[in-house]
């Protein structure tokens, strides 16, 4: 019986891998199409996050300063991944509407629509990067040793934040459609080409220039973008539920309008989460760059742990949508219990494996006794809130594939700017309890943030959103 069914995951995780895009998934066991759209878009995730890993990895061999300006400038690039990410639900919500309407025809003009908001988000970040680099490392309280060592990385990184929008905006646009596994390749390749170039450039191996830190977002900007080109290939070209034509290229200001509003709920909702934490970090950089440096190698190794929950959850997005396009709404929430249920039991996992194994985790990334100490305090506290977590991101998701982007911005609202902001600030500083005050703010506000989601869904509102 046990190799019966390993035999069964082996044969269903080949199949989700390959990509079916005959699959129907407003149809059948639930769980069986859940794991189909998930175990790409789990992979998808873990691929993002290994490009945070890698580039502390390699970099924290030039020092705190080099591992801090990595902090600060993903700290504020978090405010662009906001704008990405709202632009990727209100695009992913209204190709599923359409994809469960059998509608591909709308699905791709969808598409094509929000390629042009990519281009003007695109034009906007870069322009503020080329000119106001050492001026927003300057706002976000980095010392001079960071300043000098880091302007031209956050330069760079503002630059090619081109490429994190349609990185995002293309994924999205294959998960509404139910093609998860080409989202999962292009990050594949990606990460790929982030991994051997990183060490190359950073280090100057080779025939490759020794950038220092420089490097390290020079090797990003590359292996994303050639990760778009490998989704524009797919999207234009075929090969997925939907093809990109010309005639979807042009501009539809109805349509754009109307991907605006949902975006924007969804831009709402992280740019809240994504300020709240710029402002902890702010009160984190007040304490040195030791704590700075702490902090940010416990973030990265968070997003890692849980980004394979965040994948599950997208696969939630996915599946609402689709199956409300198709009219069942009651199939919608199954699916959504099924995914919360999955996401808290890795979750779980994930903590406990967190809690047992915190030093050495940490030890991978820097033997500075300082910046280690933080490190291991911040997994610790993060590692209690993770089931609330996980499920949490199912339940939230779920209002995110019904259009319905404004509910999790309220939420958000509620738990990071009227609970978490406040009480960190007083644990902090006012209390006097250093850094360890922000982790136990987190810790409290992510927890919330799972009750109050939970409360909401249970009404049912968001079955009936229109898209």
């Amino acid at each position: 019986m046990t190799t019966l069914k390993m035999k069964n995951a082996w044969q269903l995780f080949k199949e989700a891998m390959k990509g079916d895009t005959e699959i129907n998934y407003t149809e059948g066991s639930i769980g069986r199409v859940t794991l189909l759209l998930a175990i790409p878009m789990i992979l998808e995730m873990s691929m993002e996050s290994v490009f945070a890993i890698v580039d502390i990895f390699f970099v924290a061999g030039l020092g705190t300063e080099a591992v801090a300006t990595v902090g600060l400038t993903e700290a504020m690039i978090t405010l662009l991944y906001a704008v990405a990410i709202g632009l990727s639900m209100g695009t992913t919500a209204m190709v599923a509407r359409r994809i469960g309407e059998k509608n591909r025809g709308a699905a791709s003009l969808a598409a094509g629509q929000a390629i042009w908001l990519g281009v003007f988000v695109s034009i906007i970040v870069a322009v503020i990067g080329m000119f106001f680099a050492r001026d927003l490392l300057m706002l976000m309280g980095a010392d001079a040793a960071v300043i000098d060592t880091g302007e031209v990385y956050t330069r760079i990184m503002f630059m090619g934040g081109f490429s994190i929008v349609f990185l995002f905006l293309i994924n999205s646009i294959f998960r509404g459609a139910g093609d998860a596994n080409l989202a999962m390749r292009a990050l594949m390749l990606a990460n790929a080409i982030n991994i051997f170039l990183d060490p190359a450039l950073i280090y100057g191996w080779g025939p490759f220039p020794a950038m220092g830190v420089a490097g390290a977002a020079v090797a990003t900007n590359i292996g994303r973008t050639i990760g778009v080109l490998y989704g524009l290939y797919y999207l234009c070209g075929g090969g997925g539920r939907i093809r990109l034509h010309l005639r979807d290229m042009g501009l539809k200001l109805g349509l754009i309008w109307a991907l605006l509003r949902i975006s924007a709920g969804g831009i709402a909702q992280f740019f809240v989460a994504t300020a709240s934490w710029v402002f902890l970090m702010q009160i984190v950089a007040g304490f040195g760059s030791a704590a700075v440096a702490g902090y940010t190698i416990a973030v990265r190794i968070v997003m890692f742990s849980i980004l394979p929950a965040w994948g599950l959850s997208n696969a939630s997005a996915t599946l609402v949508g689709q199956n409300l396009g198709a009219g069942l709404k009651d199939r919608a929430e199954r699916t959504v219990w099924h995914i919360a249920r999955y996401n808290s039991c890795y979750m779980g996992i994930a903590a406990l494996l967190m809690l047992l194994f915190t030093r050495p985790i940490a030890e991978f990334f820097t033997d500075e006794p300082e910046a280690l100490g933080y490190a291991i305090q911040c997994l610790r506290i993060f590692a209690y809130g993770y089931v609330f977590w996980g499920f949490g991101m199912a339940i939230i998701q779920a209002f995110n594939g019904a259009g319905d982007t404004m509910t999790p911005t309220w939420i958000n609202v509620f738990c990071f700017w009227v609970v978490q902001v406040p009480l960190a600030y007083v644990l902090a500083l006012t209390l006097g309890i250093g850094p360890v005050g922000v982790f136990w703010a987190v810790f409290v506000s992510d927890a919330l943030t799972g009750i109050v989601g939970l409360a909401f869904f249970m009404r049912g509102n968001w079955k009936e959103r229109e898209v």
